[in-house]
């Protein structure tokens, strides 16, 4: 378990179990140790973690989940405590977003990305995008979730937003390749995703390839770009060959240039087994 979660948990459950008490350390705590702390709570059962949704307000856009707190309720309902491990690995803030890098490891291991919108101290939204973790490393030797976690820069976050969603703009929803190399250090990039390797040529390669079996890879709409420092993630709608995909995808810039990139993919389900009405985005 991270040394984070590890903090944040333990901050969680040795703290009393009055509403009072629970409403001033609710207080005490900060927006990303309320989120490690909930969850936390998916692998343990805590039921104090709650507290940190606002129960009048919540809304869920994870289609599998319903709406509101019952929802999530039913979700924790769901999972006996300790049969499985929640372990968050990367926690961000971009004002009153905080968005979460998670390895889960239930009935199966997943890598997935949480976002939970903050209003008055408590939690009002949630996003996420989750993917099953391939039992082997990528072509470089790389998995879904390792790699750099300290966040730098924290007053280029908007210049580093920029950065990448121009790229994203540019290279992944427009297919202007001319303008790849713009964004890169060289050949310099390091890959996590589970099919590509490393470089800006293991990047091109794989979509080549993609594109010889018949897979093109296009991405439509930019729904939400969120950041802090040297990481930007964005948040994407578009198609993974003929599936109908959301994409989440996490950069890591170093002086100006895309130097790291992680991402979790997963299809939107057809409408009709939705489990609420608030769409992906």
């Amino acid at each position: 378990i991270s040394i984070i979660s590890g903090i944040a948990f333990s901050a969680c459950i040795n703290r009393s179990n009055s509403k009072e008490q629970i409403h001033t350390d609710s207080l005490e705590l900060t927006k990303k140790e309320k989120v490690v702390a909930l969850l936390k709570s998916l692998e343990t059962g805590d039921q104090q973690a709650i507290n940190y949704i606002n129960e009048h307000k919540y809304i869920q856009h994870n289609l599998a989940v319903a709406d509101g707190l019952e929802g999530f309720k039913a979700l924790l309902q769901q999972i006996p405590p300790n049969s499985g491990t929640v372990n968050t690995v990367r926690i961000f803030q971009d004002a009153d977003y905080v968005f979460a890098h998670t390895a889960y490891n239930f009935s199966n291991p997943q890598v997935a990305f949480d976002i939970f919108r903050f209003e008055d101290g408590k939690i009002v939204e949630h996003w996420d995008n989750l993917q099953n973790k391939p039992a082997s490393a990528n072509p470089s030797g790389r998995g879904m979730i390792d790699g750099t976690i300290e966040v730098e820069d924290h007053d280029k976050t908007e210049e580093n937003k920029k950065i990448v969603r121009n790229f994203v703009d540019d290279v992944l929803v427009n297919i202007r390749m001319d303008k790849l190399d713009h964004y890169f250090n060289g050949d310099q990039y390091i890959q996590h995703n589970p099919q590509i390797a490393d470089q800006v040529s293991g990047l091109r390669t794989a979509l080549v390839k993609l594109a010889e079996n018949g897979v093109i890879v296009k991405y439509e709409h930019i729904h939400q770009v969120l950041g802090e420092g040297n990481f930007v993630l964005v948040i994407s709608e578009g198609y993974f060959g003929k599936e109908h995909t959301s994409f989440y995808d996490l950069f890591r810039v170093e002086e100006g240039k895309i130097a790291e990139h992680w991402d979790v993919l997963e299809k939107i389900p057809a409408k009709e087994s939705w489990k609420n009405e608030n769409g992906k985005f």
